[in-house]
This record gives structure tokens, sequence and C-alpha cells, in this order.
């Protein structure tokens, strides 16, 4: 430890016994009760679902169920017909992912490393659009929907999702970010400004790329409003709209498993993708 790192705890009491023992001692109770406040609200989710409907609306609550049983879990997936809707989910967010991270990278590189002329403005103006709350555009984004006869189309959700001023933005810091050497190198090369951006750019740009895929994914994911509005056909809504209108006479511990069960993917490709995540957003906060 250099001279100059000031720390809450110095060295001199971590190299005493006791120093060590209380400074351990308090780090595993915080790292204990922070995991607790964020794991325990799932263990109830998971945990209610297998109970009893008496069980589940008892007081007080019980910790642990007194019978274990998943007959929760297996009436949601056939009763609100979860793999339909998660299907469903599962190709709005697909496509609403491939042409926000097509559209977006095209433009955060033009914006970054073409300059177009007014660019400046372009992205002036693309950044006054998060200035505008998204319910004010809900209407016009509807009736532009109907008029070109998209309504119960997956296009629905593909097409809104490309205008996401805070991913290009987020693109474009990055790109900025980019050395430039390396792409005068690739320039001189031979290579043109497509395959610079193919075989150069995108793959220095793996971490923020992964970070833009979370946020197009989870904002697909978790949308209600819009899917509701555009989605009247009850066979092809996501899961979100489904937990809803479906919910009416459904037992509680049946709707607790059917959103335990929608949680499900979005936690597998956090744990699954992890590492990329956390590196995207450590380039950002760098690149920054």
């Amino acid at each position: 430890m250099s001279s100059g790192t000031r720390t809450l705890v110095s060295p001199a009491v971590l190299a005493r016994p006791r120093g060590r023992a209380v400074y351990w001692t308090v780090l595993t109770g915080v790292v204990l009760l922070f995991a607790l406040a964020f794991l325990f609200p799932v263990y109830w989710m998971v945990t209610g679902a297998m109970k009893s409907p008496d069980e589940v609306a008892r007081t007080p609550p019980t910790l642990v169920p007194e019978h274990w049983s998943t007959t929760g879990y297996a009436d949601a997936w056939e009763l609100m017909r979860l793999p339909t809707h998660l299907w469903n989910t599962v190709v709005q967010a697909a496509g609403a992912w491939a042409f926000q991270l097509v559209f977006c990278t095209a433009a955060a590189y033009a914006l970054s490393k073409l300059r177009p002329a007014f660019g400046a403005l372009i992205l002036g103006g693309i950044l006054a659009t998060l200035m505008v709350p998204a319910q004010a555009l809900v209407v016009p984004k509807y009736l532009t929907v109907a008029d070109l006869g998209l309504l119960n189309d997956p296009l629905a959700i593909w097409l809104p999702a490309v205008a996401n001023a805070f991913n290009l933005y987020l693109l474009k810091r990055f790109f900025d970010q980019l050395p430039r050497d390396v792409l005068e190198a690739a320039e001189i090369d031979g290579a043109g400004k497509l395959r610079t951006l193919w075989s150069i750019v995108l793959p220095l740009s793996r971490p923020v790329l992964g970070v833009v895929s979370i946020f197009a994914l989870v904002a697909v994911w978790q949308d209600f409003l819009w899917p509701l509005m555009v989605f009247s056909d009850t066979g092809k809504q996501p899961i979100s709209v489904a937990l809803v209108q479906l919910s009416q006479n459904i037992q509680l511990t049946v709707l607790i498993a059917a959103m335990v069960i929608a949680g499900i993917p979005m936690v597998a490709l956090f744990l699954v993708f992890q590492r990329h995540i956390i590196a995207g957003i450590s380039a950002g906060s760098t690149k920054g």
C-alpha cells in the first residue's frame, strides 16, 4: 500500500490481531446483511409459490412452507399458458435487440468516426428526445403503428425500440475512445468504412455491446403499457401483459409461481453474461 493512500482502517490497526478480527467481523456482517436484503425477496417469492393458498394469506406469515409443493409452478405453466407467452416475449425482445444493435451501432459509428455534416446538431437533437417523457410519445407511436397496420405484429415492438437515444450515445462515447492509430492502420491496409466497423470496431466494442444488449432486452422484457396497447390478441401478448390479463380467478400461489418463472430468463441471462456486463460498465465508467 502506497504512503499516499488513505483508508478507513489504517495498516497499523490491521497489523494487530484484534484489529484484523474486528475488521473482518464488521466486513462479513455488512456483506451478509446486504446479501440478505437483496436475496430475501427472491426467497420469499420462490417459497411462496410452494405454499398452500391459506398459508400464503396467513397472518403472521410463515418463513418456511409447512408442506413443500411444486404444484403451483406446474399449474402456472399450464393454466396461464406460459410457454406461449414466454416465446412471444423472446421473439419480441430478440427482434428489438437485433434492430437496436444494428441501427444504433451504425448511427453511433457514423457520428463518431465518419463525422457527417451537422453531426453535432444531429446528436444534440437525438439527445434532446431524452427530455421528452415516454408517456407523451405513446399516442403518436400508437397512431403511427395503427396507420401502418402493424397492430398485433412484432414489428410494433421492434421498430420503436430502434430509436433509443441513450444506447446510441453510450455507443458513440465508447467509439470516441477507440485508439485512432488502429483505425488509421486498417485504413492504410485498404479496409473500407464498413470493413473497419466489422473487423476492428465491433471486436473492440464487445463490452459496451454487451451492456447495450442487456438494456435492450430488459427494456422489452419488462415493458407493459406499450405491448398492452398494440397486442389485443391474447395469443400474441408477452409475459408482462399476460400475467395481468390472466391473473383473474387464479390462485395467488399460481400467480407468484408465474412471476418467478417469468423472471428466470433475465436472471439466467445476467449470470451467463455477467463478466461482459461488468466489463462494459467498467469500461464505460473509465472511458466516460
